[in-house]
């Protein structure tokens, strides 16, 4: 595949961000255990982004990360932090609050949208 071709450079930020806010949403209303739970999945998971991502990044580069790779990686990380609550194992609640958190480390976020210099 040649550059541009891909989906993953199709997928911008702007395209999954509100999938994204739309994991923390359902994560701030959640039942109390369930939401204790998944906040400790979400913690586990933006640690794990943290050492996907590395240093400095866009969140394009998030996004692309987000795409190449998926969540499937994420229920490891789920049923293991929280083995007895499967409601913290739904992938676009939990996976998507950490991706949205995550955005704000990125080098270009800017109250949920890129930069004009990242575009």
């Amino acid at each position: 595949m040649s550059e541009g071709e891909g989906r993953g450079e199709a997928v911008t930020y702007d395209d999954l961000i509100g999938l994204w806010q739309d994991g923390q949403r359902l994560v701030s209303v959640a039942e109390p255990a369930d939401r204790a739970a998944m906040e400790r999945v979400v913690d586990e998971l933006v640690v794990q982004l943290r050492r996907r991502l590395g240093g400095p990044f866009t969140v394009n580069e998030l996004a692309r990360l987000y795409v190449e790779q998926g969540t499937d990686w994420c229920f490891d990380v789920a049923v293991r932090v929280a083995p007895n609550r499967p409601a913290a194992w739904d992938l676009p609640t939990v996976a998507g609050c950490a991706f949205a958190i995550y955005a704000r480390q990125a080098i270009d976020y800017t109250t949920g949208r890129r930069t004009a210099e990242s575009q």
